[in-house]
């Protein structure tokens, strides 16, 4: 069964930020491209690297690490070396709130 939780405030999370959080042991990445929010796993599916700490650019988020680009759509990875996709997770906006179903 899944719930959805609060994740941040939208003014917590600019155009092109990026932003990690733990609920529950389960470590999600909320990201905002271009007025667009978007959530998946936090953790790279390469190497355990944090996504919060890479790059965001039109493609998705860069790892830090090794430097893969993740789709934040569907989660699949653009290059090598991750070839594993992250979850991805559905997202509302609720006065000003971001919320994540999981």
């Amino acid at each position: 069964m899944s719930e959805w939780i609060k994740a941040c405030n939208s003014k917590q999370l600019p155009e092109g930020d990026l932003f990690g959080f733990t609920y529950d042991e389960k470590k999600i990445l909320i990201a905002n491209i271009k007025g667009k929010i978007h959530a998946t796993d936090l953790i790279c599916t390469h190497a355990d690297a944090d996504l919060s700490t890479g790059f965001l650019s039109d493609e998705g988020v860069r790892c830090p690490l090794h430097l893969s680009v993740f789709n934040l759509d569907n989660g699949c990875p653009q290059n090598l070396p991750a070839e594993t996709p992250l979850t991805v997770y559905n997202v509302k906006i609720d006065a000003d709130e971001i919320y994540v179903e999981v």
